[in-house]
């Protein structure tokens, strides 16, 4: 669990660049800054795991590993026992990196090879450091690299990662080949993206940023180093929602339509009407299957419906009561399915009203179900999961996983409006020039389970039939969303949660004052 985390997320070559201009302001050299680094590592290293006495580092060839020979030559100072390990020569070090590695020389801080290292007898260790690779990796680590990086994750050892895990992608959290799985991970000056999103928070663990005393206006010093990504989260979320008015009524606060719940997964459906309303929606209204409406009824009385087999459906008279519509939980993939995604879509571009696409709607939209439906089209709102993305584009989830970023403004391109890709560290991409992305740092992986994505629609509609925009609405409901898990875990842990768990924390958070 990481907090208190900046809200600007970089690229590593933005990162750094913000290096360089640190060095700049501050006008000190790099040794200093590497020194500072090292310094502030070891601190938190201390501060959690504060019986250690024994360290194993891991230290590269370039300035992350500069950073543990720092640490290394500061915890012998401190009467810590310290072993060095590099996988490759420390001698053709050069600047910062080499005068670290000279300091913890010169305070005779035992060194080895990596192959000395495995072929020897060593005494027992209580963490390991983690200073092989910064955020320069861009291909899979080889040789005695990689098996540095697999002794480290066999180990059994609690792990300290310097900056970033030794073989995780800065900018995508995806794995080159090994990554280090640490449990702590200590960055500097720019917080990067990859730590975050995808596969970044297996490998991190808790994340703590340190700025090393960077002066702020480095963060605006150019268009070079604008994040193009904000990380949201609750407190992002408290601006968007104003107490009501003691005069309101609930045709201020909108009319949710939903469309879905085919035979067998009136469930979906349900849970997307119920989500609609406990995030603050004035009224809400179901088309689905007849066989549905007593269900609903008993989980649900004040959810209006619609039965697709009671007769012909008033789909103008519905229309002109709706604020928005929301089109795809438990919607299915048949004739039936097709015809009430054309309907919804229907409303949606004959009468100008938003929508949401979520599950088997997108599923249907990656069929060319619909081969009228003309893309691009910024007055709706798509909520893939990586399987449903990989649909839309063409390609193998895997591809999606290994650049979310890129997946997130390919979807954009080809079917506009804005789009949250779910998953850990879910991505929002805003429509408009500059292109701009979201990442929401909350939620855990006990959402993985069955209904979570139909409550999200339900939050998204709810708060937008309540005045915000697309993009407020979307960013909102995705914070809303995940903190109600994360306080839906918190005492009784994150396996078995479902996502009608969510529901009174849902209330909870959309009522922040």
């Amino acid at each position: 669990m990481s907090k208190n985390l900046p809200r600007a997320l970089y690229q590593a070559e933005q990162v750094r660049e913000l290096d360089r201009l640190v060095l700049k302001e501050l006008g000190i050299d790099e040794f200093e800054l590497m020194h500072r680094a090292g310094a502030v590592a070891l601190t938190r290293l201390q501060e959690r795991w504060q019986h250690a006495r024994n360290l194993l580092i891991f230290a590269g060839t370039g300035n992350n590993g500069g950073d543990g020979y720092v640490i290394a030559a500061l915890a012998a100072k401190l009467g810590l026992g310290v072993q060095i390990v590099f996988p490759a020569n420390p001698e053709e070090l050069s600047g910062a990196a080499a005068r670290a590695w000279r300091m913890a020389a010169e305070g005779r801080v035992p060194m080895c090879s990596f192959k000395e290292f495995t072929s020897g007898e060593w005494k027992d260790f209580d963490l390991v450091v983690d200073a092989l690779f910064g955020t320069g990796l861009n291909r899979a680590a080889e040789g005695d690299w990689l098996e540095a990086i697999e002794w480290i994750n066999a180990c059994g050892l609690p792990v300290l990662a310097v900056d970033i895990p030794s073989g995780l992608h800065a900018d995508t959290g995806t794995p080159m080949g090994a990554a280090v799985r640490a449990r702590l991970t200590v960055t500097f000056i720019g917080m990067k993206r990859g730590l975050l999103t995808h596969r970044g928070p297996d490998c991190t663990g808790e994340v703590i940023f340190e700025d090393l005393d960077a002066p702020s206006k480095i963060h605006s010093s150019g268009a070079s180093t604008t994040a193009e990504v904000d990380r949201i989260d609750i407190h992002s979320s408290v601006g968007y929602l104003p107490p009501r008015k003691p005069s309101a009524h609930k045709g201020n606060h909108g009319h949710v339509l939903l469309f879905g719940g085919d035979h067998g997964m009136g469930g979906a459906i349900i849970m997307a009407a119920e989500a609609a309303l406990r995030s603050g929606a004035g009224l809400v209204s179901v088309v689905t299957r007849s066989t549905h409406r007593p269900a609903l009824l008993a989980r649900r009385p004040e959810v209006m419906i619609t039965g697709t087999e009671d007769g012909r459906v008033d789909l103008p008279a519905l229309f002109d009561r709706a604020s928005n519509i929301v089109v795809g939980p438990g919607l299915g993939l048949g004739d039936w399915s097709r015809n009430l995604l054309r309907a919804a879509l229907g409303g949606h571009s004959t009468r100008g009203l938003p929508l949401v696409a979520d599950a088997d709607a997108l599923r249907l939209l990656a069929q060319k179900a619909l081969p009228e439906t003309d893309f691009p089209d910024n007055g709706w709102i798509l909520t893939p999961h990586p399987g449903e993305a990989a649909a839309l584009l063409g390609i193998e989830v895997e591809e999606v996983q290994r650049d979310r970023f890129a997946a997130v403004a390919e979807l954009q391109r080809r079917y506009g409006g804005h789009c949250l890709l779910k998953g850990a560290g879910s991505l929002i991409g805003v429509p408009g020039e500059p292109r701009r992305f979201k990442l929401c740092s909350e939620g855990n992986p006990g959402m993985a389970s069955a209904g979570m994505g139909d409550v999200l629609s339900g939050i998204i509609a709810g708060l937008h039939a309540q005045g915000l925009s697309l993009e407020d609405s979307l960013s909102c409901a995705a914070c809303v969303h995940g903190e109600a898990a994360d306080l839906a875990v918190r005492d009784a842990g994150q396996r078995g949660l479902i996502a009608t768990d969510l529901m009174p924390f849902i209330r909870q958070l959309v009522n922040p004052c």
